[in-house]
């Protein structure tokens, strides 16, 4: 039995909607499909359903709707998840070869699930990357935007945060070690990408059982463009600014309080980024 949770937010949701059910019943699969109309819904759906002792879950959507659902089960150890990318961004699905839209039927339906690592960050998970900083900044000036398409909301935040963002202090714990940072991002990796493309970490694997810790710290104002260029390439992991830790846990703090952490594009206030990673518990249909 398949509990299809499916985000109405995403693209060509009825058309992929009818085709799954189409090809769920030619081959005898029985389903229940379970709709989102707000944040939260998802993992409301993922809680009860697995609690109810559901184990096997397509999700419709994109990162967002992804890691709801993975944060609301009740036991990921004994969840099978499937996946049919339909978000703006879809970078976990980029970061294990999930193609987009209902083409990624044919890996649920004829493939064979295959564990996948997660990250356990406290209150919630992440399944592909959690951190704050100028990704966060961009993230909340785009969510307060009213008007226009998601990518034209996205690049005038981008822009608005050049402008204004400086950096922010860090206290970063890893590896029995803890550093200050004035950071430009800190973040856990698991996949690679975030942003609809950007390749943060392109050495992360989803399924390796290591964690991989970036911080960018903040460079001069004039080289932040240039700095930020690299990272639109996948080239920032090897400049002096960025320390890549490899690891399997790390906690990530401000000495002035709070922060807001984005959990794969999911926005909190948080004490703490305190993440380590789950290796190999949760099984999904990848490529």
């Amino acid at each position: 039995m398949f509990n299809v949770i499916v985000n109405c937010h995403a693209r060509r949701y009825k058309k992929i909607v009818a085709e799954t059910e189409k090809r769920l019943r030619a081959r005898g699969i029985g389903y229940r499909i379970f709709y989102t109309q707000r944040t939260g819904d998802a993992c409301k759906y993922a809680r009860s359903l697995s609690q109810a002792g559901g184990r096997e879950f397509i999700v419709v959507g994109g990162d967002g709707t992804l890691n709801e659902v993975v944060s609301g089960l009740s036991d990921p150890s004994v969840c099978t998840l499937g996946l049919i990318p339909a978000g703006t961004g879809n970078d976990f699905a980029a970061a294990v070869n999930i193609p987009r839209g209902i083409r990624a039927l044919g890996l649920i339906l004829d493939g064979t699930p295959q564990p996948v690592d997660y990250i356990e960050c406290g209150t919630r998970r992440s399944i592909n990357i959690a951190g704050t900083g100028i990704d966060v900044e961009i993230l909340r000036r785009c969510a307060a935007m009213k008007h226009g398409t998601n990518k034209g909301k996205y690049f005038r935040s981008l822009v608005a945060t050049l402008l204004h963002y400086r950096g922010t202090k860090l206290t970063v714990t890893a590896e029995g070690e803890t550093k200050e940072y004035f950071a430009l991002i800190a973040a856990v990796c698991n996949g690679k990408q975030l942003g609809g493309g950007i390749p943060l970490c392109p050495a992360a694997k989803a399924d390796d059982g290591q964690l991989e810790l970036v911080v960018v710290e903040s460079p001069k104002r004039s080289q932040l463009l240039p700095e930020l260029i690299r990272l639109m390439r996948g080239k920032l992991l090897g400049r002096p600014i960025t320390h890549h830790i490899p690891c399997s846990a790390a906690v990530i703090s401000s000495p002035d309080g709070s922060i807001f952490v984005q959990y794969d594009g999911e926005i909190e206030e948080a004490q703490a980024l305190n993440a380590h990673l789950v290796s190999g518990k949760l099984k999904m249909y990848r490529g």
